[in-house]
């Protein structure tokens, strides 16, 4: 039996694709077994599913002043001593990474080691994390195309970003009678990522009179973001975070209102969903999602509205034209080259373990 170790963390966006992953890696009879942080998001998803988990120390690598920056060093050095401790324990045939900053340690003790790593990049232009590990692994992931030309050749595979199998089980009339809607109006789905964005949440809420004229609306608000004085609104339901109700609900929206995190726009585009991308702004990212939005755009598989751009009238312009137009988009996303993810990924992971 081969032995595979998974590593991401930090977000639910480093660890979702690395679950998406199980099943196949079972069926063709891979031991899994998983290293993340001490007690980030990844190590509650991962113990639900009976995967060993193994915690390391992490540090986050800042390209900005901060007086943790004196102190993060020595985690990674102590994370990599872990991680090192742990390839030599459970001497795994490869390595899959996700990303995140716990990741950096557990490619360089796999180098180290000779064991070889692949690691996955979901945005257009590698993170600090994932250009810190490309010297040391094998084979990079990307989910776009224009994302090649940042890798060094040869290692490159565009693969986009596997999929959790379970979000294409849902049914629209489950997802309905969940919220309590009916059929007689589409529904909008927001999803403002797992901690909210303020900034979505708010321009939703200032246009929902003129929302539910039309349409049904579905707000995943984020942790501690319900409005308390919304709740009993006839067509508005808000929920912090959903997790097995979630591909009844995607079944039942008509469009979706989301921002432009890769793994969230891959389960878009895999799902057929037209959509509105809503990036964060470059003043508070490193721009990652502007571009993922940009590429989605000239695809043609979405609809980009800038922060600097979004207020009532925007909004409501643009989910009008998204409805009015969605078959366009459909069309446009069933054309994508990025429809076997999970098979391609897989048949990488047997390659390198030989």
């Amino acid at each position: 039996m081969k032995r595979i170790v998974l590593t991401g963390g930090g977000t639910a966006g480093h660890v979702t694709p690395n679950i998406a992953l199980l099943p196949s890696l079972k069926k063709e009879g891979f031991d899994v077994h998983y290293i993340g942080s001490y007690d980030g998001i990844e190590k509650k998803l991962i113990e639900e599913l009976g995967i060993p988990y193994y915690g390391i120390s992490s540090g986050k690598l800042r390209r900005y002043f901060d007086p943790k920056n004196f102190s993060d060093p020595f985690k990674v050095i102590k994370g990599y001593l872990e991680a090192a401790a742990l390839m030599k324990r459970l001497k795994p045939d490869v390595v899959f990474s996700k990303g995140g900053f716990v990741t950096v340690p557990v490619v360089l003790a796999a180098k180290r080691k000779g064991i070889p790593a692949i690691i996955h990049e979901s945005d257009m232009t590698p993170g600090l994390a994932n250009k810190i590990c490309i010297p040391s692994a094998k084979k990079i992931c990307a989910n776009f195309p224009e994302t090649i030309k940042y890798l060094p050749e040869g290692k490159a595979v565009l693969t986009g970003t596997p999929i959790r199998q379970e979000l294409f089980s849902g049914n629209k009339l489950s997802g309905l009678d969940f919220c309590g809607f009916t059929t007689n109006k589409p529904v909008i789905l927001v999803i403002g990522g797992s901690t909210g964005s303020v900034i979505v949440n708010e321009a939703v809420r200032a246009v929902l009179p003129s929302l539910l004229l039309n349409y049904q609306v579905i707000h995943l608000c984020g942790k501690d973001k319900v409005d308390s004085s919304l709740t009993h609104i006839p067509g508005y339901v808000q929920y912090e975070y959903i997790k097995k109700e979630l591909s009844d609900l995607l079944d039942a929206a008509d469009i979706v209102i989301s921002r432009a995190g890769a793994n969230a726009i891959c389960e878009l585009l895999a799902l057929r969903k037209p959509h509105i991308l809503i990036p964060l702004s470059a003043a508070s990212s490193r721009g990652d999602q502007i571009l993922n939005a940009e590429s989605f755009e000239r695809q043609g598989y979405s609809y980009v509205l800038k922060e600097e751009a979004l207020n009532s009238n925007s909004l409501l312009d643009a989910i009008n034209y998204v409805y009015e137009n969605k078959k366009a988009y459909m069309e446009s996303m069933s054309k994508s080259e990025l429809n076997n993810s999970i098979e391609t990924i897989i048949k990488l992971i047997k390659d390198i373990s030989k």
